[in-house]
């Protein structure tokens, strides 16, 4: 599930969502609520995002994803990732890593003050697949 920033959270807050209804926490990280296999803003019988004018920055990103001991690449299982060219892929990295950072700034955060200090970063993870995007 994608990782979503404090400042996701509020421009979809103003949209008239509750972070509630469209967000789980994991591990201390809120992360996009999934339903069915699907974003929690993907109306499935028109195929569209709900808010794709305010979507967060990882679906801005997509499909590029950080996959820990290999770094930025197209996510393998995006059907369009073919069309990807090496210098949107770089584009995207460096946004992707910007956001990487943040989040881990944020989470850090957030799990101090909650008292649930630990140190995070991507960095240090097991392998696992970072995705920042649908």
């Amino acid at each position: 599930m994608m990782e979503l920033s404090v400042d996701d959270i509020k421009r979809l807050e103003k949209k008239g969502f509750r972070p509630e209804e469209f967000t789980v926490q994991n591990d201390g990280v809120t992360q996009l609520r999934n339903v069915k296999g699907y974003c929690y803003f993907y109306n499935r019988a028109d195929k569209k995002c709900q808010i794709y004018k305010d979507k967060p920055i990882g679906c801005c990103i997509y499909p590029v994803v950080y996959l820990v001991n290999e770094g930025m690449i197209v996510d393998e299982l995006c059907p369009m990732g073919q069309t990807i060219s090496k210098h949107e892929l770089m584009t995207k990295a460096k946004k992707l890593d910007n956001l990487l950072k943040k989040l881990d700034h944020e989470n850090h955060q957030t799990s101090f003050v909650s008292g649930k200090h630990k140190p995070f970063s991507r960095l240090q993870t097991q392998k696992e697949m970072i995705v920042c995007g649908l």
